[in-house]
């Protein structure tokens, strides 16, 4: 980690964990020189940058250089108006209703350690030492915008953290119209690029396409990061594998309107920026005012797109996510919606806990129809007051009677939505996101209250502060079920109503950070009907999601693959749910429920008073084996070992301890096939030297084996014979173990290994 600057040269080298990235001043102009591999650091770096005399369509600002076109040269923070005909990172609208404006360098400095950025989320440091960031200051004299580039560089991730800074030094306000976080441009497009769409309950499924001329824009205008699209773009160079070649990774810490763009030019040069989406936004910018862009976090890897999500992993596991549960083992639960789903009372939950502490489980959620009048999805939301019809005594109570069952007690609440049919409603109708005189569209018979308003965040903060300290609340399941329409504030002026999508998310940023830092005991849990807000910028403050409303087993394989490419198992709720599955009607077995429900943070939403004695029993193993290797998933490195968006859809995924002593296994078979070749899993990120023995799962679904016969157990998949078995670390990552052996659809094998002394 270091920062070089050699100012004759004009030249600033980055230096990240294995990572290089350089700027070199052009006239001026911060001009992108590199980012890879890292380098060495000498002068030659200085001769990286070409530049020649394109043709007359390519104006030249500098009349002494015919060689220097802002429509060429590659930019650190490209700007509109004076010649780049290409994307610009950002856009004002000054007072005389011009839209040029031209800035150039005045200054640097460079810091120790990384600043937090003033209301919004980012990635931190605990110690100066594992940072360093500069500062790269540009001014446009003629309209008095000055804008600061932030770097930060770490020393144990190949990583840089990129945003910006307006400032308004001049007289005269000013609109902020497109304002990125970052923006590189590549010297040329052969490229692929690979990012996660994917709609409600079908989230994150990896699509992965070749660059060319023209743009590819993915983005949100939802007013939250949405299902459709997470705030990631990865390019890839097209030889780039799981396991090798060059990556290039932008994730965005933001929840709210988004754009990762990547346009290729006339030149075959490649521009890539990330940041608010400018559709429907802007901010007036007064004299002695500033904005703060939100965070981009850049990852470069030269081992594919594994050694990409293991660098996002651990610096989004240890230091965007935050509290007391960053590095604590989260509880295994049972949560009870779709178990009852509103039809419940407190007797009902009670036997539900009754069933779930015998078991093992550790918590208790309960989640939707606790409140108001709540039967429904029709009313209630925002009279957050116990429904004493269904808990005569209250939350506390319930929460006492889980208690004496051995289990903490959780909550769900879904304080950012309000319904028409509620006390706060007809309290306050001016509350909620609304145009004035319009018709108020409703989703899912609800409406989005106005959190860009002090007066509300006030009032939901001491609400809410109010409802957990009803109970020893240990968990909150923090949902939002619908996306923003008729995007405006009754309280701003007309001038700023462009900002409230913003200001909405700033002010929920501020309600979070105040209800995390009164109950740090707690463990929130985020959830925007499953994953339509599984983004960074939630995971400052809540260090999980719920992944996906869809909880089938099979639709989970690809939806928790897909996810892992930014984000870390520790992140991702993942529950046992009832069969025929209530989004696809498929009917999996117990076992392999389990199996892909352990690759996350474990937990059961299902009627543990319906369960047989068998299900009980697999039950029971399944979270004693989840106890044995929770740890190891939460906080260990993750290798993805096969693909369900490739061949025959079968997913293979293993979990390794940082000092490669311990390992855990996950292989799903989707579908049987007959008479059909022999298949090796071949792992990953073990020590070669080491020697480790085999433990298969306690639940009896492994069907792995080395070549010794299979023995049946009790009608389940098959048993491995090999167990205590023991094999080198580059035998295993060189020759594998066979895995077509299981027998029926949806069949699944899970084994430990552990580094023994030979």
């Amino acid at each position: 980690m270091n920062i070089h600057v050699n100012e004759a040269l004009g030249l600033f080298h980055l230096q990240s964990k294995d990572c290089s990235y350089i700027i070199q001043l052009v006239e001026g102009y911060p001009a992108h020189v590199y980012w890879g591999a890292q380098l060495h650091h000498d002068q030659s770096l200085a001769s990286i940058l070409e530049l020649r005399e394109r043709c007359s369509f390519s104006p030249t600002p500098v009349s002494s250089s015919r060689t220097i076109s802002l429509d060429t040269l590659p930019q650190e923070y490209p700007q509109y108006g004076t010649s780049d005909f290409r994307q610009p990172a950002y856009q004002v609208a000054l007072a005389d209703g011009t839209r040029t404006t031209e800035l150039k360098y005045s200054g640097y400095r460079i810091e120790p350690g990384k600043p937090k950025l003033e209301g919004l989320p980012s990635v931190y440091t605990e110690s100066d030492d594992e940072a360093t960031t500069l500062f790269l200051i540009l001014e446009d004299p003629y309209s008095g915008l000055k804008t600061t580039l932030l770097y930060t560089v770490f020393a144990n991730h190949s990583a840089i953290a990129r945003s910006t800074l307006f400032e308004q030094k001049g007289s005269a306000t000013m609109n902020i119209e497109h304002a990125m976080s970052a923006s590189v441009d590549f010297a040329d497009s052969n490229y692929q690029a690979l990012y996660l769409p994917g709609a409600w309950v079908r989230e994150r499924h990896i699509q992965r396409r070749d660059l060319g001329p023209g743009s590819l824009r993915l983005e949100s205008r939802r007013g939250s990061s949405s299902h459709q699209m997470n705030p990631f773009l990865a390019l890839l160079r097209p030889d780039a594998t799981e396991d090798r070649g060059d990556v290039y990774g932008f994730s965005l810490i933001y929840s709210s309107n988004f754009v990762a763009q990547a346009e290729v030019e006339q030149f075959n040069q490649t521009r890539v920026s990330i940041g608010i989406n400018p559709f429907d936004f802007s901010w007036r910018l007064e004299p002695g005012q500033s904005f703060q862009t939100p965070e981009a976090v850049l990852v470069f890897s030269e081992e594919g797109l594994g050694g990409m999500s293991r660098t996002y992993h651990r610096l989004y596991r240890t230091r965007l996510c935050r509290g007391t549960y960053r590095d604590k083992e989260r509880p295994i639960l049972v949560n009870n919606w779709e178990a009852t789903y509103f039809d419940f009372d407190a007797d009902k939950i009670e036997a539900i806990a009754k069933e779930a502490g015998p078991l093992g489980i550790e918590l208790f959620v309960l989640d939707d129809g606790w409140f108001g009048k709540r039967d429904n999805d029709d009313n209630s939301l925002g009279d957050w007051f116990e429904d004493r019809r269904k808990l005569p005594g209250g939350l506390a109570d319930l929460a006492k009677r889980v208690n004496e069952q051995g289990l903490q007690f959780g909550l769900w609440v879904e304080p950012e939505m309000v319904s028409p049919d509620s006390e706060l409603y007809r309290n306050h109708p001016d509350w909620c996101l609304h145009a004035e005189g319009r018709r108020r569209t409703e989703g899912r018979s609800q409406l989005v209250l106005d959190l860009s308003r002090k007066e509300v965040c006030d009032y939901l903060y001491e609400t809410l502060s109010s409802v957990f300290s009803i109970a020893p609340i240990t968990y909150v399941k923090w949902d939002m079920n619908r996306n923003m329409t008729e995007i405006a504030s009754a309280t701003a002026p007309s001038e700023r109503q462009k900002e409230t999508a913003h200001r909405y998310m700033l002010g929920l940023y501020d309600l979070l950070e105040r209800l995390t830092s009164q109950f740090p005991d707690i463990l929130f849990e985020s959830c925007s009907g499953g994953g339509g807000r599984f983004d960074p910028g939630m995971l400052y403050y809540m260090p999980q999601t719920w992944t996906s409303d869809d909880t089938d087993a099979i639709e989970r394989l690809a939806i928790q693959y897909g996810t892992s490419i930014v984000y870390p198992a520790s992140t991702m709720g993942a529950h046992v749910s009832n069969v025929p599955n209530h989004q696809v009607g498929r009917i999996t077995s117990l076992a392999i429920r389990g199996d892909v429900a352990m690759s996350g943070n474990f937990g059961y939403e299902l009627d543990l008073t319906a369960f047989t004695n068998e299900e009980k029993e697999l039950a029971a193993k399944q979270i004693a084996q989840y106890k044995e290797i929770r740890s190891l998933v939460q906080q260990g490195d993750m290798y993805r070992l096969l693909s369900p968006f490739e061949g025959r859809g079968d997913t293979a995924w293993m979990f390794v301890s940082e000092d490669q002593s311990e390992a855990f296994v996950a292989y799903f078979r989707v579908l049987a096939e007959p008479n059909g070749p022999i298949r090796r899993l071949t792992l990953k990120g073990l020590d070669p030297d080491k020697k480790y023995i085999i433990e298969h799962g306690a639940t009896g679904n492994t069907a792995v084996h080395t070549g010794n016969t299979l023995v049946e157990d009790d009608g389940s998949p098959f048993r491995v014979a090999f167990d205590g078995e023991i094999f080198g670390g580059d035998r295993l990552m060189r020759i594998g173990l066979v895995v077509s052996d299981l027998t029926g659809d949806f069949a699944s094998s899970t084994f430990r290994l552990k580094a023994v002394s030979c």
